[in-house]
C-alpha cells in the first residue's frame, strides 16, 4: 500500500457540533490503514464554547477516538494558559511536536513528552515529522508570553537534519504558519502540511507539496505518495457525497454529554431579525453583532466606552430565531475577564484611534476594523488617522477622565490596544461572555446600527469579500 498522510487542523468550534466533529473522526477511521499516518495542525483544543468550559479538555474525546501520530501547537491552543495545556498535553495519546518553541531554555512542554521531531512507522516506512508553530504566537496570543517561539526556518532545517539522520524514508513538516511558502523554500522537506489559515490549500513550491485542510473540522485532508509525486484531496466532511465516512458515536457521544452539562442550552432571546455573524460583521468595523457584544460589556461594567478588536469574534450562522446562550458564547467563545479601566482623554483617543489598526502589518486589508460602544469615531483611511471622536456625544476631552470596558485580553495584548495598561485596571467583572448572556437575557436582541464608525474616505472597491490571510 502507498505511503498516505491524513491531516486535520484548525477544529476550533467543530467541537460545538457534535455531528460534525464524530464525522471527522468517523472519516479518518474509515481511510485510515496501516501504511497511513494522521496529523493535525494547531488550534485543535479550541477555541469554542466547550474549550471554554472544559479549558480545552473536550478535544480529548477526539484525540483519544482518532489516536494521531503527531499534533502540533496552534495559537489558539494557549487560550487558557500554560497550565491547562500542559494537562491536555500530557493526557493525549499523541506526541506534540514543536521545533522551534522553548521555555527557560528547554524545549516546551518536553516535560510533558512534547518534542521537536518524531519518526513513526506506517507500512514499513520510516516517517520523519516535525512540528513548528506561528513565530508570533506569544504577540497574537499573550496566553503563550512564558513560551519563546523563534524563527521556524533554521528549526525546521536542524530538525529535517536530525531526522535525515535517523534514516528516514519521508520527512513531513506540520505547520501552524499560515503561509508556508518561506518555510517550502527554505526547507528540504517531501511535504508541508498547514494550518491557522482557514481557506484550503493545495500548491507546489519548488517542487515541495504545500497544503491546509481549511479550518472548523470541514474537510480532511488526504495526502498519497504514490507515483512520482505526492498528491493531495481534500475529503469534504459535512457532505452527503461518497467522502462522507461514518459518525464515530464515542467522539460525538462524549461531546453532546458535554454540551449537556454547560447549562447553556436554554433559549434566552428570539431575533426575530437575524443577527449576521460573517466575515463582515467580524471585521468590518460598525455591525449589529459589534454593536451587541460592545454594548453588553459597557452595560455589565457602566463604563463610558467599550472597545473591541476587529478579530475578536468568530462567524457563524446568524443569530436567527430562538438564540440560547451556547449560541451566544459561540460568537466570542474566550474565557478573558471583562476589565473596566480609567484612562485619560489621550489615551482614550489614542485606543479609539487603534480600531483601525493602521499601523499593524501590511498583508492586514485596509477594511479591516474594530468596535465600539458609547462612541463615535470618524477615521480618515486617506490620511491614516482618526479624524473625530465623540463619547456621549461631546468630542473627547484630552485632559478628562473616562471609563472604557475592554477584555483582559486586550489589556494583556501590547499589538491592540497599547494605550490600555494593565495599570489602569479599576475592576474585573468576570468571564466576557457571561456578560454578553447577561445582557441579551435582560435587554432582548435586536442590535441596530447607528453611526458609530464612519469611514468617509474609505474606497469601497477595496473592501472584498476574502483577502485576509489568517483564521477568522
Amino acid at each position: 500500500m502507498a505511503l498516505r498522510v491524513l491531516h486535520y487542523a484548525d477544529v476550533e468550534a467543530a467541537y460545538d457540533d457534535p455531528e460534525r466533529v464524530g464525522r471527522l473522526a468517523g472519516l479518518i477511521d474509515e481511510l485510515r490503514d496501516d501504511s497511513t499516518v494522521v496529523t493535525g495542525g494547531g488550534d485543535d483544543t479550541g477555541p469554542g464554547v466547550l474549550s471554554v468550559v472544559t479549558e480545552g479538555r473536550q478535544s480529548l474525546d477526539f484525540f483519544r477516538s482518532v489516536d494521531p501520530d503527531a499534533e502540533t501547537f496552534g495559537n489558539h491552543d494557549f487560550d487558557h494558559g500554560i497550565d491547562a495545556l500542559l494537562s491536555v498535553v500530557a493526557d493525549s495519546p499523541q506526541p506534540w511536536l514543536c521545533a522551534n518553541a522553548t521555555r527557560d531554555g528547554d524545549p516546551f512542554a518536553a516535560a510533558q513528552g512534547a518534542s521537536p521531531w518524531t519518526v513513526v512507522d506506517a507500512g514499513g516506512r520510516r516517517v520523519g515529522l516535525l512540528g513548528v508553530a506561528h513565530p508570533e504566537t506569544a504577540e497574537i496570543n499573550p496566553n503563550a508570553a512564558p513560551v519563546e517561539f523563534t524563527d521556524p526556518v533554521p528549526a525546521a532545517r536542524t530538525a529535517v537534519e536530525a531526522l535525515r539522520g535517523e534514516g528516514v524514508d519521508r520527512t513531513v513538516v506540520v505547520s501552524h504558519l499560515g503561509d508556508d511558502t518561506d518555510l517550502a523554500r527554505a526547507v528540504d522537506a517531501d511535504l508541508i502540511l498547514g494550518g491557522h489559515d482557514h481557506e484550503r490549500r493545495v500548491d507546489r513550491v519548488d517542487g515541495t507539496l504545500v497544503c491546509r485542510p481549511g479550518g472548523t473540522g470541514r474537510y480532511l485532508l488526504e495526502v498519497s505518495f504514490e507515483g512520482d509525486r505526492p498528491t493531495a484531496t481534500h475529503h469534504a466532511v459535512d457532505d452527503t457525497s461518497v467522502d462522507n465516512g461514518p459518525v464515530a458515536t464515542d467522539v460525538a457521544d462524549a461531546i453532546r454529554e458535554r454540551m449537556a452539562a454547560t447549562g447553556l442550552s436554554d433559549a434566552v432571546a428570539t431575533a426575530v431579525d437575524p443577527v449576521p455573524c460573517d466575515m463582515r460583521a467580524c471585521k468590518r468595523g460598525e455591525s449589529r453583532i459589534g454593536n451587541l457584544i460592545t454594548d453588553a460589556h459597557r452595560w455589565k461594567t457602566g463604563a463610558d466606552v467599550a472597545v473591541n478588536s476587529g478579530g475578536g469574534f468568530r462567524r457563524r450562522p446568524p443569530l436567527a430565531g430562538e438564540v440560547t446562550a451556547f449560541d451566544l458564547v459561540s460568537v466570542a467563545p474566550y474565557a478573558a475577564d471583562l476589565c473596566t479601566l480609567r484612562i485619560d482623554g489621550a489615551a482614550l483617543l489614542d485606543t479609539l484611534g487603534a480600531l483601525a489598526l493602521d499601523s499593524a502589518p501590511d498583508d492586514l486589508p485596509r477594511w479591516h476594523f474594530g468596535h465600539v460602544s458609547g462612541a463615535s469615531v470618524v477615521w480618515d483611511d486617506a490620511a491614516d488617522e482618526l479624524r473625530a471622536a465623540r463619547v456621549d456625544g461631546d468630542p473627547v476631552d484630552r485632559n478628562a477622565t473616562y471609563e472604557v470596558a475592554t477584555t483582559r485580553f486586550f489589556v494583556d495584548s501590547d499589538a491592540l490596544f497599547p494605550s490600555l495598561d494593565p495599570a489602569n485596571v479599576v475592576e474585573r467583572h468576570g468571564p466576557q461572555y457571561e456578560a454578553v448572556v447577561e445582557y441579551v437575557r435582560d435587554c432582548g436582541l435586536d442590535p441596530e446600527l447607528g453611526d458609530r464608525i464612519r469611514r468617509p474616505t474609505l474606497d469601497p472597491a477595496a473592501v472584498r469579500d476574502r483577502d485576509w490571510p489568517h483564521s477568522p
